[in-house]
């Protein structure tokens, strides 16, 4: 049976006139008739009765109507979704982000997005690049925000903000009142630092090694959030941008200072694959991301006084 058929029976079937059909369908009344002969040629049996000029089903057709109703209908939801879809872009985004990120930038970048698209379904997954830029090719996500690779074949890059990389460190810690840092005292701290396995911990290394040093890394982990509760317990120092310690810093939980004279910068950018085109839902999200990270301590420059 065609599909086509089956509409036309179906709306038949609901106005119980050929007219009627005819002017829902856009039709003229004889094309609806064929289309009634042709299906009951199919199944070789009648579907209707007329009755004066209304069609009204016999037991057959009122058997054929109780089983297509049900597909029917989802059939039409599923077109008018994709229809919608096709019409007003993409209804949902699905993000990675470092845990950073999701803390402290995209809750108000989602509040402002819900906004702009009520309807948008929003997931977020919290990781690290290297596992954003694996979920992106597995289709998984559909953009990330985070450190672009070295080696970015396939992926598309959108600067969001650049920030500075800085020792932290409790407010009774030396180095708060120290005038410098040097190699030496580099060396005899106990560093709190990122997993190894993400991009930030790569140019951590990459940046001592050209100073020379070798930092006492005594522990690695995943949550920005948990390595701020180690150093504010004394546990040892780390290394991390303003903006993830904002907050304490106004409240003078802890510290600041330059790593040294030259800046250790990371670029943010929104990640995707090159392959495809961004959503307007897409394009909404780098906006306001940028809008966001206007408003964030990036840099030594926009330290609070009384933090270093």
């Amino acid at each position: 049976m065609e599909l086509r058929l089956l509409k036309v029976f179906g709306v038949v079937a609901e106005s119980s006139s050929l007219v009627t059909a005819a002017r829902k369908l856009h039709l003229t009344p004889s094309a609806i008739s064929h289309s009634l002969k042709s299906l009951e040629t199919d199944l070789g049996c009648r579907l209707f009765e007329r009755v004066g000029k209304r069609m009204v089903l016999n037991h057959a057709g009122e058997q054929l109507f109780a089983q297509i109703q049900d597909p029917l209908s989802a059939l039409e939801a599923a077109a008018e979704g994709i229809r919608h879809l096709g019409k007003w872009g993409q209804t949902r985004l699905r993000i990675a982000a470092s845990s950073a990120a999701c803390e402290h930038l995209l809750p108000g970048v989602i509040r402002e997005l819900k906004k702009a698209h009520p309807s948008l379904e929003l997931r977020v997954e919290s990781c690290d690049t290297p596992r954003a830029i694996e979920l992106l090719n597995e289709n998984k996500v559909d953009v990330a925000l985070g450190l672009v690779p070295a080696k970015a074949a396939g992926l598309a890059a959108r600067p969001v903000f650049r920030d500075e990389l800085m020792f932290v460190f409790g407010p009774d810690h030396p180095w708060a009142a120290a005038r410098s840092i040097n190699r030496e005292d580099i060396r005899g701290q106990q560093f709190i630092i990122c997993q190894r396995s993400s991009l930030t911990a790569w140019l951590l290394e990459d940046y001592f090694r050209r100073l020379q040093v070798t930092p006492n890394i005594t522990m690695e982990v995943a949550s920005t959030a948990a390595i701020i509760e180690l150093v504010k317990s004394n546990v040892g120092v780390s290394i991390l941008a303003p903006w993830t310690v904002s907050g304490e810093l106004l409240r003078g939980e802890l510290k600041i200072r330059p790593l040294a004279s030259k800046p250790l910068w990371r670029n943010w950018s929104i990640i995707a694959l090159a392959s495809r085109k961004l959503s307007l839902a897409e394009e909404t999200f780098c906006r306001l991301c940028r809008n966001h990270a206007a408003g964030m301590r990036l840099d030594r420059s926009d330290l609070p006084s009384g933090s270093r």
